[in-house]
């Protein structure tokens, strides 16, 4: 009786804790979960600590490490079933695919939503092989915390034997202006003066460089620029669901 006594008392622990754990990743953010969507990152947690604990301390009842491993497997089943048959519940506990890049631009609403930096995600994007935001027709986050990335047509792969054409050169992007401060050193680099920068920010009729959430300059000296209270509203695309 006390071990049937003390499994309630351990499924009861595992059905409180767990969702505990779950609005606290969830307020985090998706940087915290890497790879593992954030329910099995949780029960890895979970699992992990049982165990761990079980290891640590001689005192814990052996049996208790196996049921609770047992308890956890069944309502990690049970879940995923539910998340399966019920797209809304799954929805609750896991994160959206979130757009932070349209057409060369960044979301600025949704990068802060979801708490990314402008570093953030120009290394991943360079993990991707996209060195240049402008090539980006969509550029999403997934729930997994990792970037999609949907290039624009004209920067589609294309193999060397497509019309015996040769490959343009690639393009590198320098950010040159994040948040408002201006890199003088990259400017410097390219052999760029401020006047050149303001000449490039009157053609855009942009008054203010604080106005400026993320500029940059390719190796053609082409200008790009997102601002911070532009219209980033998604246009004409259906919700991403995972």
């Amino acid at each position: 009786m006390d071990i049937i006594k003390d499994s309630f008392m351990l499924l009861g622990r595992i059905i409180t804790i767990l969702p505990l754990m779950l609005v606290i990743t969830l307020i985090m953010g998706k940087r915290s979960i890497a790879e593992l969507p954030v329910f099995d990152f949780l029960v890895i947690i979970v699992l992990g600590a049982v165990v761990g604990a079980d290891i640590a301390d001689p005192n814990i009842e052996h049996i208790h490490t196996a049921v609770a491993i047992v308890l956890i497997g069944i309502f990690h089943v049970i879940v995923s079933r539910l998340k399966i048959k019920y797209r809304k519940f799954g929805h609750i506990i896991t994160f959206e695919p979130t757009i932070v890049i349209q057409d060369g631009k960044f979301v600025v609403k949704n990068l802060r939503k979801i708490r990314y930096s402008i570093d953030n995600i120009l290394q991943m994007l360079r993990e991707k092989d996209v060195f240049d935001i402008n090539d980006v027709h969509l550029g999403i986050i997934e729930a997994s915390g990792n970037i999609s990335v949907l290039k624009k047509t004209n920067k589609s792969e294309v193999t060397v034997e497509d019309m015996n054409l040769t490959r343009a050169h690639p393009s590198l992007t320098y950010p040159v202006i994040i948040e408002g401060v201006v890199y003088d050193n990259v400017l410097a680099k390219l052999n760029l003066t401020e006047n050149w920068l303001n000449q490039q920010l009157n053609y855009l009729k942009i008054k203010d460089i604080d106005e400026i959430f993320f500029a940059s300059i390719n190796e053609k000296r082409e200008f790009h620029a997102t601002l911070k209270n532009e219209m980033n509203e998604i246009q004409d695309l259906p919700p991403i669901y995972n």
